[in-house]
């Protein structure tokens, strides 16, 4: 039977001393080096009980560790769940809960904040910590070095990613062996990915573009990662020359743009700059072009599908647009309320099908019913149009999702917390264009009668509850929300007011 996505990624590469993560301090790990490793955690895992199916919550900071943990998972059949580094621990409790994870893996730092949460699912607590150290590595260097992988059906879960929506909890949409296999290996073709490229890798490990885009496709391909602990700007400026590849959101891009030392030169043996998480200004693309010679190469994609959509690599990337749908993804646009295919060039929300669709909600069927047709069309939630050329443009996104320097924000989390503030009587939250994230959440208060909230208190709050990406970068006061006739509070008329609020940051 085999197991689909360690075979096919991992395993492959038993044994090989070929170059895989190169390290900042100038260490090498090659593909037997973190073979081994994962192979050693896999071990750990089953020996702290864990089984085929069981879940495996984990939030903790970029190592080579860190991501040899979702090796080990995929060898032992078990289904991995990468949660932000930024989640507070309230935020963590529902994750852990809604999954009923078997274990739990974070920093020492954490440990005592999330072993209560923890017991009350019956779930073990095992430290990693950013320098490989930790109880998990502990037990895991005690191991043998080897690990039978357990028998997985393509269908079978490997991972669970949560989202979440405007309204209600978080949503855990269920990734299967055959879902990220279909689209890692059509990126590698796509992008032309083989054994002689290096990716310059600076992004997170808990999220859908740095774990299943990067990770996967430089697997499938057997080439290298320049794996960074995060974005430093001086560090990738170091280090470019050493690789052939980028993938990042666009913040990345703007910040490069903004040093002097970014130079054609530097990037001259560059192949391939990918952007993603988030809209690239097209001002941005044209600077780019400019100052290196090369085009970035935007795509589309989203927690529940991975890639749905690619610029080409040969042919135009049009700047504006996520290019075209991926071989095997179908891609229409229908009328949000009819679900009828509008023609050309109308502008609808969009529904993707093909092997990278995800299986469902965890333990939502009715969600999944409403968002994954029977003939598995997926509703994305996105709205946009296809061109006379094909070209796939994003022009907004239902249910008022943000999504800033690659990662997703919804405002009604944030709203609630606003509006049990002292002295606000209610709040909405918006996202606006930002010259380094894209977008960015700002929040509209209105005050109770006589009454003027204390904002620095309100930002307080916030910092205190949610996660730093979700702080609103600006809270603003209006006498009123703007309204329809249905009393609906008017987001585009907002979006549209305070759409120049960073145009000079």
């Amino acid at each position: 039977m085999g197991n689909p996505l360690y075979d096919r990624l991992f395993g492959r590469h038993l044994g090989k001393q070929t170059p895989f993560l190169l390290l900042p301090n100038g260490q090498t790990l090659t593909h037997a080096d973190f073979l081994d490793i994962a192979a050693r955690l896999a071990n750990a895992l089953t020996g702290l009980g864990l089984n085929p199916g069981d879940r495996v919550a984990v939030q903790v900071k970029k190592s080579p560790e860190a991501l040899a943990v979702y090796a080990a998972c995929a060898q032992a059949g078990i289904v991995f769940l990468p949660l932000n580094t930024a989640y507070t621990t309230s935020e963590l409790s529902y994750f852990i809960e809604n999954s009923a994870a078997s274990l739990v893996v974070c920093d020492e730092t954490q440990r005592e904040n999330l072993k209560p949460i923890a017991q009350a699912q019956n779930a073990k607590v095992e430290t990693l910590n950013s320098d490989g150290t930790g109880s998990l590595m502990r037990r895991a260097l005690g191991m043998l070095p080897a690990f039978a992988p357990a028998n997985r059906d393509p269908d079978d879960l490997a991972a669970l990613l949560y989202t979440s929506g405007t309204t209600g909890r978080s949503k855990g949409a269920m990734l299967t062996h055959a879902n990220l296999l279909s689209n890692a290996e059509t990126l590698k073709k796509e992008w032309r990915f083989t054994p002689n490229d290096v990716l310059l890798h600076a992004l997170p490990i808990f999220h859908t573009h740095g774990l299943f885009v990067a990770t996967n496709v430089v697997l499938a391909s057997g080439g290298a990662m320049i794996f960074l602990p995060k974005f430093d700007l001086d560090d990738i400026l170091r280090l470019m020359p050493q690789a052939t590849a980028m993938m990042g959101v666009p913040t990345f891009y703007t910040r490069l743009l903004g040093d002097d030392r970014f130079t054609r030169d530097l990037a001259k043996d560059m192949r391939l700059f990918i952007s993603g998480s988030a809209p690239l200004l097209a001002e941005t693309h044209e600077r780019f072009e400019d100052r290196t010679g090369h085009r970035i190469l935007e795509r589309y994609g989203m927690t529940e599908t991975n890639m749905n959509t690619s610029n080409p690599y040969d042919g135009e990337r049009r700047a504006g647009t996520v290019g075209f749908a991926l071989p095997d993804v179908e891609l229409k646009v229908t009328d949000p309320e009819t679900g009828t295919i509008l023609p050309q060039g109308e502008i609808g929300v969009i529904e993707v099908r093909g092997p990278n669709v995800f299986q469902g909600y965890w333990e939502m069927p009715d969600k999944t019913a409403a968002e994954l047709r029977e003939d598995g069309f997926f509703i994305t939630g996105d709205m946009g149009r296809v061109d006379d050329d094909g070209y796939v443009h994003i022009v907004g996104r239902g249910k008022d999702l943000i999504i800033s320097g690659g990662f997703n924000i919804y405002p009604k989390e944030i709203e609630l917390l606003l509006d049990d503030q002292p002295g606000v009587l209610e709040s909405a939250v918006i996202g606006v264009p930002h010259p380094d994230f894209g977008e960015t959440p700002v929040g509209v208060l209105v005050p109770e009668p006589g009454k003027s909230p204390d904002l620095t208190s309100v930002l307080a709050a916030v910092k205190n509850q949610l996660a730093r990406f979700k702080h609103p970068r600006k809270l603003v006061l209006l006498d009123a929300l703007p309204r329809n006739t249905m009393g609906k509070v008017q987001k585009n008329v907002l979006r549209d007011d305070f759409k120049e609020l960073f145009k000079q940051d």
